[in-house]
C-alpha cells in the first residue's frame, strides 16, 4: 500500500464513523452532519454521537445530534481549526454543553504508518509473532495497553519480546473495523529505554500490512513517551478527534482508578494511549 492509499482508507473509515463522505475531510470549509449508527463504524464507538469533531488538518467535520447544531456551528466557525481542539478555546464548547448535562470528554491524536520510512527495527531480544490463541493467559495489568480483556474478541495479532523465555514486552492489535487494526504496546518497566517498544510496534505494523490491513496508533497529545514511540516506529500524525459525552460518564471516568476503563477512542482512558 502507498501512503495515499492508506490515508484514503483511513478517511473512508472516518466517513463511516462520522456519517459523511470521505472527501469531506479534504474540503477547505467545515462540514456539519447528523450522527447515525453505522454497521461499518469502529466497533467500540457508541453511536449516534452528541458531538464529535474530526480533523485531518484541512477542516473540521462535526458529526452531531441535530439539537446541538447551533452550538457546534458557532464554535467551529469562530476559531482556527487547531484551536478548536485545545484550551483555552475548548472551554467555550465545554461550557456551552454543560447546561445540557454534557461536556468535552475524549481527545486523541491518531497516527498512520509512513511507508517511506516504516521498517522492522532491530531488537536485542527474541521477537515472536503471536496469534489470538496465544493471548489467553496474557490478560494481566502489565499488558493492558497491548490487549484488552473487555474486548478480547477483537485482539487478533501481536508481537512479543522475550528474554530467555520471559515475556518482557508485548504489542497487540485489535480489529477495530474491517480495514484498520489499532496497535497498543507495553514493556516491563525494567526493560524500557532499550528500543523494545519501537521494535515491537514496527514489526507488528509490518505484520498487519502483510495481512492487507492498515495499522493505526492512538495517543493522547500529552503522552510524550507514546508519541515518541509512534514516530520512531514509522508512524506520522494523521487526524485528531474530540468527543462530547455526558457529565455522568465524565464523572465516572474521573472517579475510577482502574486503568482498564475503555473509552470511545478504543483505548483505556488513563494508560492505553
Amino acid at each position: 500500500m502507498t501512503n495515499r492509499e492508506i490515508l484514503q482508507i483511513a478517511m473512508e473509515q472516518s466517513s463511516f464513523d462520522s456519517n459523511c463522505a470521505a472527501e469531506d475531510f479534504m474540503r477547505s470549509e467545515n462540514v456539519v452532519v447528523i450522527s447515525k449508527e453505522n454497521s461499518k463504524a469502529r466497533n467500540y464507538l457508541k453511536l449516534p454521537h452528541v458531538c464529535d469533531l474530526t480533523s485531518y488538518g484541512n477542516n473540521i467535520v462535526a458529526t452531531i445530534s441535530e439539537e446541538y447544531r447551533g452550538i457546534v456551528e458557532d464554535y467551529i466557525g469562530k476559531y482556527e481549526i487547531y484551536h478548536c481542539f485545545e484550551t483555552p478555546n475548548m472551554h467555550v464548547l465545554d461550557e456551552a454543553f454543560r447546561s445540557y448535562g454534557l461536556g468535552v470528554c475524549f481527545q486523541a491524536e491518531y497516527f498512520l504508518p509512513d511507508m517511506d520510512v516504516l521498517r522492522e527495527l532491530p531488537c536485542e531480544y527474541e521477537l515472536r509473532v503471536l496469534e489470538q490463541s496465544d493471548f489467553a493467559d496474557l490478560y494481566k495489568p502489565e499488558w493492558s495497553n497491548a490487549i484488552c480483556e473487555d474486548r478480547k474478541q477483537y485482539d487478533v495479532l501481536g508481537v512479543g519480546a522475550y528474554d530467555e523465555g520471559k515475556l518482557i514486552g508485548l504489542a497487540g492489535c485489535s480489529a477495530d473495523c474491517e480495514t484498520m487494526w489499532q496497535i497498543g504496546v507495553d514493556v516491563l518497566s525494567e526493560y524500557r529505554k532499550r528500543g523494545i517498544a519501537s521494535a515491537l510496534t514496527s514489526k507488528l505494523a509490518v505484520e498487519i500490512l502483510k495481512r492487507g490491513k492498515v495499522p493505526f496508533y492512538c495517543a493522547a497529545w500529552s503522552n510524550i513517551r507514546s508519541v515518541r514511540n509512534a514516530i520512531k516506529s514509522g508512524f506520522r500524525p494523521a487526524w485528531v478527534q474530540m468527543t462530547v459525552k455526558s457529565i455522568k460518564l465524565i464523572d465516572e471516568l474521573n472517579g475510577k482508578k482502574d486503568d482498564t476503563i475503555v473509552s470511545d477512542d478504543g483505548v483505556s482512558t488513563f494508560s492505553k494511549q
